[in-house]
């Protein structure tokens, strides 16, 4: 099968730029030509010339659907399986799939089709103004923080949604999370064109022991609708031994104002970030707005370690509580650290709880379960050929 991974890097990377990459590695291992159409948030200017060059692009880029029509034209894949379009390719990329008859997956990875800045959180609550198609909220409630990019996000939406450049062209829909599915069917997608495809995590060959951790673990980035400060002082309030891997710039005062006992070590990947998860007694994971997945909790349960994590999104998917880990209620302080004092006292509780993810991490996040599930999206795309349901 040939297929067309079409892609926007994100400037300071995230889930979805590791799914893309995982994806695109495994369907070439398994004997897939697997192309991929890319674009770079990274190479934006910070200055007004970047942010202009965003706004235009992400409305309209005759540079990105020219590309996409060549690349059609010269490889004539089977399908193409979209992931993030903004800025710089713009959804009128799809339109030639549909006039070249190609159909499109799209896997949506946060709430972008739902929300202008595919978030629906504001003011620190989780916010639905935009539902149905009332982008102008985004604008009334300056989103992004700053009005010229709220428009610009509204706008995109609004042209998007307008002339209908997603539901007029996308054949089927990918959701991580029963959850982000059924917000879709909320804000008007049909039910029989999305699936629901857990993200895959690479198993290590052997899982480690919690129970002889040395600290507690967050892995993701320390923004404010992660839930970082409740972490903080819920570490305030234990004591434990607390590091965070991820990248702080969207919260610079956090590390002067958090307690001696929490320790911020940058942003890890690979094999330091395995070693990371291996050195730790349980991973914290405290988003108070709506995770539609959360790629580092199957992360953490792959390599045996249980789960601390926030009751929001589709998370509870994920931990299944009192079995691979505890759920605490979102923004919570002393319920979170309630259960991670009683989690860092019961180590044969910690034991049973990271055997238990490991196996559901085998039984259901696998790279064999992923590569099943997502070809069957695949196939049942390919017979329905471009058209819309």
């Amino acid at each position: 099968m040939k297929i067309i991974q079409v892609h926007n890097w994100h400037r300071y990377g995230g889930g979805s730029d590791a799914v893309v990459e995982a994806t695109t590695s495994l369907l070439r291992e398994r004997g897939h030509e697997a192309l991929l159409f890319t674009r770079d948030s990274g190479k934006l200017g910070r200055g007004l010339s970047g942010r202009m060059k965003a706004f235009v692009c992400g409305i309209y880029s005759p540079s990105g659907r020219s590309a996409m029509r060549k690349l059609l034209r010269e490889h004539k894949p089977d399908i193409v399986h979209v992931h993030e379009l903004y800025p710089f390719i713009s959804p009128w990329a799809l339109v030639e799939c549909k006039r070249a008859g190609v159909p499109v997956v799209m896997t949506c990875h946060d709430y972008r089709l739902s929300c202008p800045v595919a978030l629906h959180w504001h003011n620190a609550t989780p916010c639905l103004s935009c539902k149905r198609g009332r982008d102008y909220w985004c604008v009334l409630k300056n989103c992004r923080g700053n009005l010229f990019e709220s428009t610009g996000y509204a706008l995109r939406s609004t042209v998007a949604r307008k002339l209908r450049l997603f539901q007029g062209n996308v054949t089927r829909y990918i959701t991580p999370s029963a959850f982000v599915k059924a917000l879709m069917i909320e804000v008007g997608f049909s039910d029989e064109t999305i699936d629901v495809v857990p993200n895959m995590v690479t198993l290590p060959e052997a899982d480690g022991d919690p129970s002889q951790g040395r600290y507690v673990a967050y892995v993701g980035r320390i923004a404010p609708e992660k839930g970082v400060e409740t972490l903080v002082e819920s570490a305030q309030m234990t004591g434990l031994p607390v590091q965070l891997a991820g990248d702080h710039t969207p919260m610079p005062d956090v590390l002067k104002e958090s307690p001696p006992n929490v320790t911020f070590v940058g942003h890890l990947h690979g094999k330091d970030l395995s070693s990371f998860y291996h050195n730790a007694r349980f991973l914290v994971i405290p988003s108070v707005s709506w995770e539609p997945f959360g790629l580092v909790i199957v992360e953490a349960m792959a390599q045996g370690l249980p789960v601390i994590a926030s009751r929001t999104g589709g998370i509870p998917e994920l931990v299944d509580d009192g079995v691979t880990g505890l759920l605490f209620e979102p923004g919570n302080e002393e319920d979170l650290s309630g259960k991670m004092r009683w989690l860092w006292e019961h180590n044969r509780v910690s034991r049973q709880m990271g055997l238990a993810g490991r196996e559901k991490a085998v039984r259901e996040y696998s790279d064999d379960v992923y590569s099943q599930r997502l070809l069957a999206v695949y196939e049942t795309s390919i017979r329905h050929g471009a058209t819309i349901a």
